[in-house]
């Protein structure tokens, strides 16, 4: 029998509004025990009607007994022995040992749901959007940015070099300058960056390819991109330690995508890695070749 926790991921019928009260409610889980039907309604900016129509539809008789179905959830979640909360995978009692054991249950966790949730022909299509462009601008904040550098830096073995749109110029400026020739790629856990909505809105209008890796499935940036891969980790916007699903999510599905793109010219850059060995084999490139006269 399906539970409740999977029936507010999986949305299915669900209307827009309670697709919303959905999507809050899973990333307030810990909240919801405690929290009155009308501020649910005004977080949402829906009704005590609609609230009401959604608990009916999970198959509970009113708004209480679904606070009692949601307080049994998260004392699961929180305390079955073994199970690493992505939020607040370890507490103050966890020795530095118990950590390193939770952390890597949590990236193993992590990678796995990730590649369930792939898909073998959009991720082919990303590849080949990214392989096929003449220049490929990245778009990306906060934590994000930092999986982009290194994203960025990897494709250097394959002489390819992509941007950062937000590194040395107005991100509008560098939106102007790409053509159909050219992708861009949004990498946003959230899906919510208002600065982005207009340039991939533009991007849309001027036939430029844009992929988008983000976790929010109902992000209102999914109508403008022409390639979309969604990894939903159950991550918070808010309420945790730091980014870990998340991150560790973007982190492999880059990997993934660089690794693709390198298999695509395997022995093409596996002779171009050869070459570049033997220079440094000979220190023609390398400090000690350089000589300074006094």
């Amino acid at each position: 029998m399906i539970t409740i926790l999977e029936q507010l991921k999986e949305q299915a019928h669900f209307t827009q509004t309670e697709k919303r009260i959905s999507d809050y409610i899973l990333q307030h889980l810990d909240a919801i025990p405690a929290i009155y039907i009308e501020d649910l309604a005004k977080a949402t900016y829906t009704s005590h009607s609609a609230i009401i129509r959604l608990c009916k539809k999970l198959d509970v008789s009113g708004f209480r007994e679904f606070k009692i179905a949601i307080s049994s959830i998260v004392h699961s979640q929180l305390h079955v022995a073994g199970e690493v909360n992505a939020n607040f995978p370890f507490d103050e009692k966890d020795s530095s040992l118990i950590i390193a054991k939770k952390m890597a249950d949590l990236t193993m966790d992590t990678v796995q749901k990730t590649f369930l949730q792939l898909d073998e022909t959009t991720l082919d299509q990303i590849v080949s959007q990214l392989a096929s462009a003449n220049r490929v601008f990245l778009f990306a904040r906060g934590d994000s940015q930092i999986r982009a550098r290194g994203f960025q830096a990897k494709l250097v073995k394959l002489n390819r070099f992509f941007i950062l749109a937000e590194d040395y110029a107005d991100p509008y400026w560098n939106a102007a300058s790409l053509s159909s020739d050219d992708c861009a790629l949004f990498i946003s856990y959230s899906g919510i960056v208002a600065q982005y909505q207009p340039i991939m809105e533009h991007f849309h209008k001027a036939h430029v390819p844009a992929i988008l890796l983000t976790g929010n499935r109902h992000s209102e940036l999914l109508p403008f991109a022409s390639t979309t891969l969604v990894t939903s980790q159950e991550e918070y916007g808010f309420e945790k330690i730091s980014t870990f699903s998340s991150q560790i999510a973007f982190d492999y599905l880059l990997n993934t995508i660089f690794s693709a793109l390198y298999a695509k010219e395997y022995q093409k850059n596996i002779l171009n890695l050869k070459k570049k060995q033997e220079l440094f084999r000979h220190n023609l490139l390398s400090d000690e070749s350089l000589k300074i006269d006094d």
